[in-house]
Formats: structure tokens, sequence, C-alpha cells
């Protein structure tokens, strides 16, 4: 699949990877293996989060927004203008706009959602010029393994 984004490091790589890690903690919640984390301006994790949606019964507890809020609460301000958040799947609208709110600048995604992203698949939130905030979006770092982790969860349950 190919979108606009911009090209990808190795650093990317390592943190998609530490993601991927994450993700797998969903495996004894049996929620959709999600993995996001926050990373401050000199590289370190500050904010981490995978799916706890079926535990807590809540909704809104995807990966990005859990690892949003402990980066706020970490760094004791709700904006995150000098972090990346990188994520196994492409950010929902209700991500997007977390994302958007904290003023994370740098947006940074394994697998391509084609039925409810909304980081350049079907909506493009972050980069929407009718907004005050954009982001900048790498899309497709560990694509392969982020995919097999969905395919995977997704096969067990037919």
């Amino acid at each position: 699949m190919t979108h606009p984004g911009l090209a990808f490091s190795e650093q990317h790589r390592e943190w998609m990877r530490l993601a991927i890690d994450e993700a797998t903690l969903t495996a004894a919640t049996d929620d959709v293996p999600i993995g996001a984390l926050v990373f401050d301006a000199e590289g370190a994790l500050i904010g981490r989060g995978h799916n706890e949606r079926h535990n807590a019964l809540d909704p809104t507890a995807h990966a990005e927004v859990l690892a949003i809020r402990e980066a706020a609460r970490h760094l004791g301000d709700r904006i995150l203008s000098d972090c990346t958040i990188v994520v196994t799947l492409e950010p929902c609208v209700m991500c997007a706009g977390a994302i958007a709110a904290a003023r994370i600048p740098t947006v940074v995604f394994g697998a391509w959602d084609e039925k409810a992203g909304a980081v350049g698949s079907v909506y493009d939130v972050l980069r929407d010029r009718r907004l005050p905030h954009r982001s900048e979006v790498i899309a497709g770092v560990e694509e392969a393994e982020c995919v097999r982790l969905l395919t995977d969860f997704f096969a067990s349950k037919r």
C-alpha cells in the first residue's frame, strides 16, 4: 500500500519494534493487539499503552490514548510538542484527535488501516490544513510485522 508519508530511519524501526512488544501485551486481555509509545525530544520513552478496551470496559482505552495520558503525566503538561508517538496501527479518528489535542508533532505508525485509519487511509486528520495543528507522518515502519500481529489475532477469532 502506498500512501504519502516521510521516510523512516533506523531509530523509527527500533522504536516500532518496542511498540510491537507493547502490542503483544494485549494477548492476556483478548483485545486487538495495538501498541503505542511516546518518546520525548531526547528519545526517552515517557508513555506507553496497549489496547485495554475490554479489561477496562472503556471504549476510549486505545493504545494511543493511554500512551498520551502517561506521557502527559510524566511531563506534567497536556502539550507534548517535542514528542513522537509510535503506534503499530494507523490511528483512528479518536486517536488522531487526541494526538492533535496533545500537539504531538511526529507520528510514526506501522500498518495502514484501510477501514478506519485517520492519518492517510480513510481520513487525514493530522495533515488537514483547516485544523490548527498538523503532524508529520512516517508510515509503514515494520509494516509486515505489524500486519502479521493483526492477521494472526483475527485468524484466531475465526
